[in-house]
């Protein structure tokens, strides 16, 4: 994606079918996230994700927050940042979810246990594989 491209519009296009961890629904139907949830500075070169967990309790924020941040590392430059962060208010552990989300190293870690990896491709993958597998045609 060129930067030129960069708009919330888009972002939202390649994070809305990610499928949530704990339901058969993606992030789009269960409302994790919207066109607003993006936040885009060009000349920082940052992009701001902000989702709502399904419940404030909610256990999967970890790999919602981690299928968010590979999917838009595979189509944004790579001199883009990537910042992910709960809605304010919304999980008991606010803090703690937002401060490993935003860690690069933590995230690199997370992402080299592979256990933790295939559920995030999976995630990211899901969707695509159920639309196939409804309509009849390989992937």
């Amino acid at each position: 994606m060129l930067v030129d491209q960069i708009s919330p519009e888009a972002l939202y296009e390649l994070t809305r079918n990610i499928i949530d961890p704990e339901y058969p629904q993606t992030l789009e139907e269960l409302s994790i996230i919207s066109p607003d949830s993006f936040h885009i500075d060009l000349k920082k070169r940052h992009v701001t994700v902000i989702f709502t967990p399904t419940v404030p309790h909610c256990s999967m924020c970890m790999l919602i927050g981690l299928s968010i941040i590979t999917r838009l590392r595979t189509s944004l430059p790579k001199n883009m940042k990537i910042f992910i962060k709960l809605t304010p208010g919304t999980h008991e552990d606010e803090e703690g979810v937002n401060k490993q989300l935003c860690d690069k190293e933590r995230v690199a870690a997370a992402m080299e246990n592979p256990r933790l990896a295939a559920v995030v491709y999976k995630c990211i993958d899901g969707k695509a594989k159920q639309d196939s597998a409804t309509s009849g045609k390989a992937t």
